[in-house]
């Protein structure tokens, strides 16, 4: 084997034990594969950084630009508004939910479709008194099952197509993906909808809806016992009668910056102390003003705004937020923006450091507490989602049409091979702006600098892996592995095998390094290699055994309150499914 072979393949298992990790986020990681490749010559200088200006980063870029005109112009809040009724029966409320999160993932990108629905989906939960876990997470796998349908509803698909135009000439057009992906949606969707749910944990917990509800949405919080406070001179214990009334758990208390042993439940409490509390966050309103605490930065935020319009709002982090891996105090959110983190919810985790100095995860829910009008835009620039009910109160004004029958014409002259569809899409983002329908300011928040990081990297090392021949060498063991074999084993195997890495690494780093052995894989058996390169699009998209493979499975890991090992006991019978439906429509459609 070529020393620069091994290199490479040294720093891919490199790459695959930090993104398994987590310690690092995903963007990092393979910026700095990309420039010790290049400082150890596995990649020439010259194209170092050519992955930048690739077709898929591109488009990447701009969907989920496309996807917020689409928001802020009212055309998904009309499909919600028309469609979603929380009173159904619990199995046609998520056919429906995941239904509506198919289509708009096909056409939006999938973690913009979640990040949509998701506030609907908790808010249906809360009304009728079930727990959020049972129909987040087959919403997650519906709008991962929807992005396979188009070319851009998932970043594996446009990896694919963009390798196919590099090595073969011709890009896959918008619906080639369509024939599959339609059959793995629908036959996906109706198992989500009909058993998938029922084989979450939480469907069989006898806990009860009402204690699922408090494990996912309860806070750490810290309040402040300011100088004139009734509780100053009771001790800790004293203030059980009042924490019980609010649903509030005083569990420490933090005396000039350093946590009190144990629950100091005898400790008497003096001015200036900080109690610990776990809570949701209208109990911790309630126990603010019955034990006659303050909130962190209260005289600060009544400074910037009444206190009638002091607000909370609850908000998911996802793995490329700005705040993931940082805490609060450490991004500057008080001082920049007016806003704190009152509290964070960690699936029902308790830990002694200060809230503000905590580190955040991709999956925490933070409580922000500021004034009102400041609270969505500081949500926006630390780059998490809110938890509230969106969508069914957008105003339309008007342009809804106007917005839709942009993109609609920009995908019919993609689709007709008249206008490149990075090109199309561009011009989209473009029209938005000029008309308002999506401000400049917008533009830059909505692009995921992260994945297009990512993608910039990754490009080059896929590119340096295939040259050194090192895909050649993955594709021979698979050939080796499935010797004598029909073509349909051949495809489930190469399917397994990308699905397995989707599920431990960035579904978007897969499609990268399973384009090239796909077509290797089909030169060595002499093949036409379009199924080779579907069966990579849709094992990569297909990560359902852990939280980390895609990003919409993070998001959902704190609302839900679900563990690391939740997802496998709905997610293993779904990969399942789709290898066995997906195979055989991959043949039928694209031939041997």
């Amino acid at each position: 084997m070529p020393v620069d072979q091994i290199l490479l393949f040294v720093l891919f298992a490199a790459v695959f034990v930090f993104l398994v990790w987590g310690r690092f986020r995903y963007d990092l990681v393979a910026f700095s594969a990309l420039i010790v490749a290049v400082v150890i010559g596995v990649v020439p200088k010259e194209n170092a950084f050519d992955g930048f200006g690739h077709p898929a980063t591109i488009i990447v870029a701009v969907v989920l630009v496309v996807s917020r005109g689409l928001v802020n112009s009212g055309a998904v809040g009309w499909l919600l508004k028309t469609f979603v009724d929380t009173s159904r029966g619990l199995s046609q409320h998520i056919a429906i939910m995941a239904g509506i999160g198919g289509v708009l993932s096909a056409f939006m990108n999938n973690v913009a479709a979640l990040a949509l629905l998701m506030p609907v989906e908790l808010s249906a939960s809360e009304r009728n008194g079930r727990s959020p876990a049972i129909s987040l997470m087959p919403l997650s796998f519906a709008t991962i099952l929807g992005g396979m349908i188009t070319l851009i509803g998932t970043p594996p698909n446009i990896i694919i197509a963009a390798y196919r135009e590099k090595n073969l000439g011709e890009s896959f057009a918008m619906f080639d993906f369509a024939p599959v992906g339609i059959a793995c949606s629908v036959v996906g969707i109706a198992f989500i909808a009909t058993v998938g749910w029922r084989l979450i944990p939480v469907a069989a917990d006898d806990k009860g809806p009402a204690a699922d509800l408090r494990d996912a949405h309860g806070y750490i919080a810290e309040l402040i016992v300011p100088q004139e406070s009734e509780s100053a001179g009771q001790q800790v214990a004293d203030l059980d009668d009042a924490a019980e009334e609010a649903g509030v758990t005083v569990i420490g208390l933090i005396r000039r910056g350093v946590r009190l042993p144990g629950g100091a439940r005898r400790e008497t409490i003096e001015p200036g102390d900080v109690l610990v509390v776990d809570a949701r966050a209208d109990g911790i309103d309630e126990f603010v003003g019955a034990a006659g605490l303050e909130l962190p930065g209260q005289d600060h935020l009544e400074e910037d705004a009444g206190s009638s319009d002091i607000a909370m709002m609850e908000v998911v982090v996802p793995s490329d937020a700005r705040i993931a891996g940082r805490s609060a105090a450490a991004v500057g959110l008080a001082r920049l923006h007016g806003v704190s983190v009152l509290g964070v919810s960690r699936q029902g985790k308790r830990f002694r450091q200060q809230v503000r100095r905590l580190t955040v995860r991709a999956g925490d829910v933070l409580l922000l507490v500021g004034p009102n009008e400041k609270l969505a835009e500081a949500a926006a620039w630390l780059g998490t989602l809110p938890l509230a009910d969106r969508g069914l109160g957008v105003t339309q004004h008007g342009r809804a049409a106007l917005a839709a029958g942009i993109f609609a014409g920009a995908v019919i002259l993609a689709a007709l091979n008249l206008v490149y569809l990075p090109i199309a899409l561009a011009a989209v983002v473009a029209l938005y702006v000029i008309t308002d329908i999506v401000p400049l300011r917008q533009v830059y928040n909505e692009i995921e600098w992260p994945v297009v990081v990512l993608l910039g990297s990754m490009i080059p090392l896929g590119s340096a892996l295939e040259a050194s021949g090192g895909t050649a060498t993955i594709a021979g063991a698979i050939v080796d592995l499935s010797a004598g074999l029909p073509s349909w084993a051949v495809l489930t195997v190469l399917m397994i095998v990308v699905m397995s890495l989707s599920d431990l690494l960035n579904n978007t780093a897969t499609a990268v390094i399973g384009a090239p052995i796909a077509v290797d894989l089909a030169g060595r058996l002499d093949a036409n290699p379009d199924p080779f390169l579907m069966t990579v699009a849709v094992a990569a998209s297909c990560a359902f055994l852990t939280p980390i493979g895609h990003k919409n499975n993070t998001l959902i890991l704190g609302p839900g309150g679900y563990g690391f090992g939740d997802y496998w006991r709905m997610g293993l019978p779904l990969e399942i499914l789709i290898v066995a439906v997906s195979v055989p429509v991959i043949l039928i459609v694209w031939p041997l």
